[in-house]
């Protein structure tokens, strides 16, 4: 596992692999994606720009690949997959305040609120209904599930707003649901769906969690480190909107009670320069080595549940997934 993987080059070992298929998936979700009203389809034209990588379609796609083959029902679960994603993003720019995603503007910012709020509807409904059209009772239910927990996710993380006692659990309860359970479900269904073994789809289902927990930890050191230019998106939103991430949360834990309140005090009234303010109490602390480990340790977590699937090119590029998940640190 080199340490110079480029997105670039696992985005073509991807495309070398599963190329056709992906593009097979693309097409259903294009052709789903899709309104005869002008307005409804401008809006869904324009959130089809913030697809980025199609992560979770790729992941559904090769645990197919790797469980047993990827079948036409994998083409309709990865548009499913991809949609939610689209949905809640499309949501969260509304409860971030977010201006730009992908180099383009929110939904939000381009229109208004109540657009974003009815097209994310639009994609959750839409994906469903989808789903409904396997025919089969086990995907309706799974995807269902898997959509509440990322809900219940969101709702957490407003409840504990301001909570500058948040512990390390809590955080991880909360990421488990928001991020990971999306990617969980992408894993899973791409296993189940390949009439894998039920040891295989349950350690598909631990790689995909395990995986979205790296991910997750490392977007919210990118927020508190990251380059909005170069990331192509709003950052620093968690400080803005009082979000307690792993970072903040060994901050808090390790510094001594003087800075403790000092840092709490520059939490609780967030402004543009938050960050500044907060940049030599975490430059004097462990908290993003802390936190860059832990999100190595959840990487190597998913790697490790990939020892129950047979030895294959997909099954290979999805333990050097493992290791792009946490490259993206600055």
């Amino acid at each position: 596992m080199g340490d110079h993987l480029t997105t670039h080059d696992l985005l073509a070992r991807v495309e070398e692999l599963i190329g056709g298929e992906l593009e097979q998936a693309e097409r259903v979700f294009l052709s789903e994606v899709s309104s005869k009203h002008p307005y409804v389809h401008d809006v869904l034209q324009h959130i089809t720009r913030f697809q980025g990588k199609r992560l979770r379609p790729i992941l559904l796609l090769l645990s197919a690949a790797a469980s047993g083959g990827i079948n036409e029902s994998h083409y309709v679960l990865a548009s499913v997959v991809e949609m939610i994603h689209l949905a809640t993003l499309v949501h969260d720019d509304v409860l971030d305040d977010a201006l730009i995603r992908r180099h383009v503007a929110t939904v939000n910012s381009r229109w208004n609120n109540e657009t974003s709020v009815l097209v994310g509807d639009f994609l959750f409904t839409h994906a469903f209904h989808l789903t409904a059209s396997l025919g089969d009772a086990r995907a309706c239910r799974l995807i269902g599930r898997a959509t509440n927990l990322v809900c219940e996710g969101e709702l957490a993380q407003i409840y504990e707003r301001g909570n500058h006692e948040l512990s390390e659990e809590q955080y991880l309860q909360i990421i488990n649901g928001k991020t990971a359970e999306l990617c969980a479900i992408s894993t899973q269904l791409g296993a189940l769906y390949a009439s894998a073994d039920e040891s295989v789809v349950e350690a598909m289902d631990e790689y995909g969690r395990a995986l979205g927990v790296a991910f997750q930890i490392t977007d919210d050191l990118l927020d508190l480190l990251g380059d909005e230019e170069q990331m192509g998106k709003s950052l620093g939103s968690d400080l803005q909107k009082e979000k307690l991430t792993l970072p903040l949360i060994r901050l808090l834990d390790q510094c001594s009670p003087e800075d403790g309140a000092a840092i709490q005090e520059i939490l609780s009234q967030p402004d543009p320069n938050t960050k500044q303010r907060l940049a030599q109490y975490i430059k004097n602390s462990d908290a993003i080595d802390y936190a860059g480990n832990r999100a190595r340790e959840f990487a190597k977590q998913a790697r490790d549940s990939l020892q129950n699937c047979p030895a294959s090119p997909a099954r290979l590029i999805l333990e050097e997934l493992t290791e792009f998940a946490i490259q993206r640190t600055i």
